[in-house]
């Protein structure tokens, strides 16, 4: 499923009514009808529903959302927020349908009160009043009446994008209609996955309105979910052997964080990795070969690493920030001719040596969270989360990187440009040590892959859903450990071959 900004949604919607002849006011026909279908998964007959209908093609779609629902025999009050200057083309030909079929249609005038009384009598307020238009700020009426239906009591569904809701990202600070549902049409649009605008949409679902998509214009981000990985995980062949699924060595644990490459290193054999070693403090090789009995140990040494004959390398959880860790990193950078995987303490090390990630030819990951991100950027941790798509497809461009920015939604982005989003996962996640046991997954999804998008899109779905499916089996967010993901990888393995 694509991922779109407001502007290439509108060329989308050209190239459908131009190129393949389908008229505006059949699309807008369908919308309706497909985010009604939709919403009635969450509207009963006896609701009473107010429908709040603006001006462009959301209002349009509520126009149709509407008469659909009277012909169904709903409680439905309509109203129009906006003067009827405001309502042209293809949503005013849907107003005059609506009129001609005998439904009555209320307007909001300079006073707030008649519509007041309605919601204070609703059990469902649906908002069809801007979409994808707001850009910036709302102005009055839309702000007071946003702040009417935020206030009440009742089921608020919104239609495409919450009202006030800006589609694309960039934008700090809105006041939006606050959705428990919403039905986006054809295809999310960059503010469903931003932290600070998520919670406007509430739970949110897709509906399709008949674009033909071998006709679209190409889009360079896509969601990326379960069916994805069924669909690209490879298989494991009866006639393999361990060297077949890839020998990794992960560089990092010390003296007092031992347990962040044991809980790589492991997650990495849970999720099919063939043969696994350790570079580690040699104080430190006796608390972790108890935890992980598979994996082999090397001695990390301040003069340099050995690093040939591995198929994929990951540095950095646990690995602390001593003067020689440097040092480290940087060898890795210079001496790993396949791919390299940097996280934690290997990413706060990297600033220094970001020259030479540029020189790097082979293959590297870079798997940091926000803060992780600004400190390698310089940005601040809030324009990170404002402008996470521009932000880490400007770095992985400049530096020939894959970024792995993880979050409620995780952004996969390739030195060409090419993004992903995985949602999956749980709160449950917010635990030290699930860091770690993602990067495991990675490095044994890459060693195992043909394709490194694939390979890291796979792996962050793989590490959520193993949390989903633990709080479904029983553990809850509060309890769930990142030693628990990796023991589930098992069942998340049966249930995608099933």
């Amino acid at each position: 499923m694509d991922i779109v900004t407001a502007q290439e949604m509108y060329e989308r919607d050209r190239v459908t009514v131009e190129a393949v002849g389908l008229e505006g006011k059949m699309l807008m026909e369908n919308a309706g009808r497909a985010v009604t279908q939709d919403m009635l998964r969450h509207i009963s007959p006896q609701h009473k529903i107010v429908i709040l209908i603006g001006a462009g093609n959301n209002g349009g779609d509520g126009f149709v959302i509407a008469r659909t629902l009277m012909n169904l025999n709903y409680d439905v009050e309509a109203w129009q927020v906006v003067p009827d200057g405001k309502i042209t083309g293809d949503a005013k030909a849907h107003k005059e349908i609506f009129l001609a079929s005998g439904h009555p249609l209320k307007m909001y005038s300079h006073s707030s009160e008649d519509l007041e009384s309605s919601l204070c009598h609703a059990d469902v307020c649906i908002d069809a009043m801007l979409g994808i238009g707001a850009d910036g700020r709302l102005r009055e009426p839309l702000a007071e009446i946003v702040y009417l239906c935020n206030e009440q009591a009742i089921l608020r569904l919104a239609v495409d994008v919450p009202t006030g809701v800006p589609a694309d990202e960039g934008v700090e600070k809105f006041d939006a209609f606050h959705a428990h549902f919403t039905t986006i049409i054809e295809a999310p649009k960059l503010s469903a996955f931003l932290q600070h605008a998520k919670p406007f949409y509430g739970e949110w679902s897709v509906v399709e309105i008949g674009l033909p998509k071998q006709k679209l214009p190409n889009c360079s981000r896509r969601l990326w979910g379960v069916q994805d990985v069924k669909r690209t995980l490879p298989e494991r062949d009866a006639h393999s052997h361990k060297g077949t699924h890839g020998k990794g060595l992960f560089v990092g644990g010390s003296l007092f964080m031992p347990g962040s490459v044991a809980m790589s290193a492991r997650a990495a054999l849970r999720s099919g990795a063939g043969l696994v070693a350790i570079a580690t403090d040699e104080q430190a090789i006796p608390s972790v070969s108890p935890y992980v009995q598979e994996a082999t140990f090397v001695e990390l040494k301040e003069e340099g690493q050995a690093v040939s004959g591995y198929d994929a390398v990951a540095v950095g959880m646990g690995l602390g920030r001593r003067p020689y860790c440097g040092k480290v990193v940087k060898q890795l950078m210079q001496e790993v001719d396949g791919p390299l995987l940097i996280d934690a303490d290997g990413l706060h090390l990297l600033k220094g040596s970001l020259d030479e990630l540029e020189r790097r030819s082979a293959p590297t990951v870079l798997t940091p969270h926000p803060g992780e991100f600004a400190h390698l950027t310089g940005l601040t941790a809030p324009e990170v989360l404002q402008s996470p798509f521009v932000y880490s497809r400007e770095f992985a461009e400049r530096y020939g990187a894959y970024i792995v920015l993880k979050g409620p939604s995780t952004i996969i982005t390739a030195p060409d440009g090419e993004q992903r989003v995985d949602r999956s996962g749980n709160a449950g996640l917010a635990k030290g040590g699930s860091g770690d046991v993602l990067s495991g997954i990675l490095i044994s999804m890459i060693m195992q892959s043909n394709g490194l998008m694939d390979a890291l899109s796979n792996g962050c779905v793989l590490h959520g859903y193993t949390a989903e499916l633990l709080v479904e089996a029983g553990h809850s967010k509060v309890d769930l450990l990142a030693s628990d993901v990796i023991e589930g990888l098992s069942r998340t393995f049966r249930t995608l071959s099933s």
